[in-house]
């Protein structure tokens, strides 16, 4: 019995998943402006952290300075996953961007594929902007294995790269106060979010601008990361919608004695 409920679970989840993706192809195309806009553009909630964040990556270009991204310790395979390819494409963005100043942005994690990942986002990146020249892979280093390797790992790149702001996101453990405080004390502006509850409540006392819940999987919307990011938007409305429904027609079923 507790076998089939866990298979009946996973099935759930994966017929969640199937419908969410379905839903972010069928609107990307609809939110394009070349291919004659049949949604109304989406107006985004003011989010503080992503408004901080676009000021800090245009005072990292005119003042010269690095921006620093960590992006956690979540394996691709994994719970951590999603949390990771969000920090990827805000990498991604960070880097067009600082693509126009002096220096690029430096990025830290706790997992080796992560890394190759960070650095293969910068360097296509920076031959997209026709400037592959900046690129240098020491950019993205692995700063430790272990949770609080990955996290004393670096601080060094807080406090010694010159950098402006520390942008967390990913997948942390409580290891997250570290660096959190580490940037604070460097006077870093700190903008953080997590997929881990422990790392989530660390961090709501520990950074300027802490990510709650769902805000971290919107920051590839808020950074104009592309399309399919403000469809996965769209998506995750149809999703929670369709939830509540679903909950209201079971409790309405209920009461009139259906279930």
């Amino acid at each position: 019995m507790d076998a089939l409920t866990q298979a009946d679970l996973g099935l759930i989840g994966l017929i969640f998943v199937l419908l969410f993706t379905l839903l972010i192809i069928a609107f990307a195309p609809l939110l394009r402006e070349d291919s004659g806009r049949t949604l109304p553009k989406r107006r985004l909630r003011d989010i503080s952290a992503f408004t901080k964040l676009r000021g800090a990556i245009n005072n990292s270009v005119e003042a010269g300075q690095r921006l620093h991204l960590t992006l956690g310790r979540g394996a691709l395979v994994g719970m951590g996953s999603a949390s990771a390819l969000v920090g990827l494409s805000v990498l991604g963005r960070v880097a067009q961007t600082l693509s126009l100043g002096e220096k690029g942005p430096i990025t830290t994690s706790g997992d080796g594929t992560l890394m190759i990942l960070s650095q293969d986002t910068t360097h296509n990146t920076y031959s997209t902007a026709g400037v592959v020249e900046k690129y240098d892979p020491s950019d993205g280093q692995l700063s430790g294995l272990t949770p609080f390797s990955y996290a004393s790992g670096t601080l060094p790149f807080i406090y010694d790269q010159d950098s402006t702001a520390t942008v967390m996101a990913g997948h942390f453990g409580a290891e997250a106060a570290l660096i959190a405080d580490a940037s604070e004390n460097a006077g870093n502006l700190t903008i953080a979010g997590s997929d881990n509850l422990s790392a989530q409540a660390v961090l709501l006392v520990t950074a300027n601008e802490p990510l709650i819940g769902e805000e971290l999987y919107a920051a590839g919307a808020y950074t104009q990361a592309g399309d399919m990011h403000t469809a996965s938007l769209l998506a995750q409305d149809v999703i929670r919608w369709t939830l509540v429904g679903v909950i209201l027609l079971g409790i309405l079923l209920k009461l009139i004695g259906i279930l």
